[in-house]
């Protein structure tokens, strides 16, 4: 039983982590990457679509991002989906192939990413201390109804702990590293 629940709080964990770390890719750098336009979607005959899924995405060069369309006429209409996008980018179309530079950050721009990438990773925090609560609420609850004695459940919440720990200090070097690369000219 204990075991069952420190497996499903490390699960929960990791994915709140992994959640971050996606959240934290969308967060734009000066240089390109695919994963850039993954949360866009496209109206593809009235259906909301994954950019993905009626596009090859791929970089030209270290600024600029390639989208080629499966089919000719969604151009216009994926080229409308990144220029509405919130990431501020201008996509111009070439033939086939729409290229979206991307600009250079000012430093004011860094410092206000820097400052989403901060939120970004408390919002992580807080979701692994919420996670850690409810794994230590159900071994209280084992205390009251007697299938647990309190001993188990201080070595458990020991464990708990130091898994609360080892994310909250994985989502820290996360953000080390995204600010790093946001600061970076």
């Amino acid at each position: 039983m204990i075991s069952d629940i420190k497996k499903t709080t490390e699960q929960k964990m990791a994915k709140s982590v992994e959640t971050l770390k996606a959240d934290l890719a969308k967060v734009r750098t000066g240089r390109a990457h695919a994963g850039l336009l993954d949360h866009i979607r496209v109206d593809y005959y009235g259906t909301p679509t994954p950019l993905s899924q009626v596009a090859s995405i791929n970089l030209v060069d270290a600024r600029t991002i390639g989208v080629n369309p499966y089919e000719k006429k969604m151009g216009a209409v994926i080229e409308k989906a990144i220029r509405e996008s919130d990431l501020g980018l201008n996509p111009s179309s070439q033939g086939d192939l729409i290229r979206v530079p991307m600009p250079s950050l000012t430093e004011e721009r860094r410092r206000d990413l820097t400052k989403v990438v901060k939120a970004e990773s408390e919002g992580g925090r807080v979701a692994v201390r919420n996670i850690r609560r409810d794994a230590l609420a159900q071994f209280k609850d084992m205390v009251k109804a007697k299938t647990l004695s309190e001993d188990e459940e201080r070595r458990a919440q020991e464990d708990i702990q130091k898994m609360t720990d080892r994310f909250i200090q994985e989502i820290d070097k996360m953000l080390a590293v995204k600010e790093a690369e946001l600061m970076a000219v």
